[in-house]
């Protein structure tokens, strides 16, 4: 399949992981919280403030059609909460290979515990609000997924490697494109 998504809970990884996959693969690469925000001509933290949950999860699905329908080669990092609805999660099964950048509550938290920017976190305890919505989220998010890829601590080009190496194993994406860019040529 010439999409690749990747989903997981916020502050996983999706953008930075993806950013970097696409250019490894010479892919396209496309941020849905980007494109929702580029329509609004606000920021998704704006717009959920003022007309609720609900009012975005519509726009997003309507978003993830759209970019699950491209069928330019290209990485498409998603929101946090895009496998919340069941039609997201149908397209992005069907319709591209689904990387599941799995992180732990804590870990999150450990990346995130000053980030201002994303609504959900803004409780007087983030920590157990992650705990929250991993506990509703990871089996969406395994529902969706093709592959799971645990974050842990490892760095950017680490886990691109990681979830690199799957998909050749997988056959999504050809051999030569999966190898490090520092590995000497395989004989």
């Amino acid at each position: 399949m010439p999409l690749i998504a990747l989903v997981g809970m916020p502050g996983g990884g999706k953008s930075t992981v993806g950013r970097q996959l696409a250019r490894r693969l010479d892919w396209g690469f496309v941020d849905a919280d980007a494109v929702i925000e580029e329509r609004l001509g606000e920021s998704i933290r704006a717009f959920f403030e003022r007309e609720g949950e609900e009012a975005f999860r519509l726009l997003e699905e309507r978003v993830i059609d759209e970019l699950t329908r491209d069928p330019q080669p290209r990485v498409i990092a998603t929101g946090g909460g895009a496998c919340l609805r069941e039609a997201n999660r149908r397209a992005l099964h069907d319709r591209c290979t689904v990387v599941y950048l799995r992180s732990t509550p804590e870990e999150l938290f450990r990346r995130l515990r000053h980030d201002t920017q994303r609504p959900l976190l803004q409780v007087g305890d983030p920590l157990s609000r992650l705990r929250d919505l991993f506990a509703v989220r990871d089996p969406l998010y395994r529902e969706c997924a093709h592959f799971i890829v645990e974050t842990g601590r490892p760095s950017v080009s680490t886990l691109v490697n990681m979830v690199l190496m799957q998909l050749e194993l997988a056959g999504v994406v050809p051999a030569h494109l999966a190898r490090s860019p520092v590995e000497p040529p395989r004989p």
